[in-house]
């Protein structure tokens, strides 16, 4: 039987049977566009936010130790020494103009990187200076293994030398003569106070945020000091490493 009849009595013959060429299946791929180039100035913004958030990661911990310090249940705690509010940074070199001994000129970023238990007495060092410097040393001293987080500083008022028996005392600590009015725009006493009869602590970064009472109670003091270096401790580390 023939195609032709086939068809005619309504059978339908397969495709490659009823024509010479059965059509081929088309086939497509599919390429991935290009993606669009960012603008100058959008690269510019993302760029910026990228390092912001950087930025806030790394100082997380220290904003972290603050707010626990001075915001969490403040209430609750109780310091012997006065809260410096808002701390004071460390003045710059114009500022607050420092020498060493030698006459050697001293940046005051230098003493950034370590908490600083400051004394500012004159250099003729009366009873009250000398029992500040003593009291200084014992409550570095006091602090065990975190002493090393902690340096002894002694800013010198004027010009006047630094009495010559104090020095064997002095060993290990930090003395520098400053320029009186300009130490005393940055540290100041209680009223009624001279600037010299205050221990002062300044923070790794600088800043002066704590003044303890005249007549100092070392054991006192010694609580909030350990207070302050537990605090602190996920970011400050022995040395100066603080910038």
């Amino acid at each position: 039987m023939s195609g032709s009849e086939s068809s005619a009595h309504g059978v339908s013959l397969p495709p490659s049977l009823d024509s010479p060429a059965a059509p081929q299946a088309l086939s497509f791929t599919v390429h991935s566009l290009p993606a669009p180039e960012l603008p100058a100035e959008r690269r510019t913004r993302v760029g910026r936010l990228k390092m912001l958030m950087v930025l806030l990661v790394c100082a997380a911990p220290v904003v972290a130790s603050y707010f626990t310090y001075y915001v969490v249940r403040p209430q609750a705690r109780s310091n012997y020494g006065q809260l410096i509010e808002p701390p004071r940074a460390l003045p710059s070199m114009t500022e607050l103009p420092l020498t060493d001994l030698q006459g050697q000129p001293v940046d005051p970023a230098a003493l950034r990187g370590q908490w600083l238990l400051v004394v500012a007495a004159e250099g003729s060092c009366d009873a009250t200076c000398e029992q500040l410097l003593y009291l200084q040393r014992q409550l570095r001293e006091s602090l065990g293994r975190e002493k090393d987080r902690v340096d002894r500083v002694w800013l010198v008022p004027g010009e006047q030398p630094v009495r010559a028996a104090l020095m064997p005392a002095l060993q290990g600590a930090i003395v520098l003569q400053a320029k009186a009015r300009a130490l005393g725009r940055w540290l100041q006493p209680e009223a009624g106070r001279a600037l010299g009869a205050h221990l002062y602590l300044v923070d790794p970064m600088g800043r002066w945020m704590m003044r303890f009472p005249a007549e100092l109670d070392p054991s006192k003091a010694k609580k909030d000091l350990d207070r302050l270096l537990r605090a602190a401790a996920s970011w400050d580390r022995a040395g100066r490493e603080v910038k």
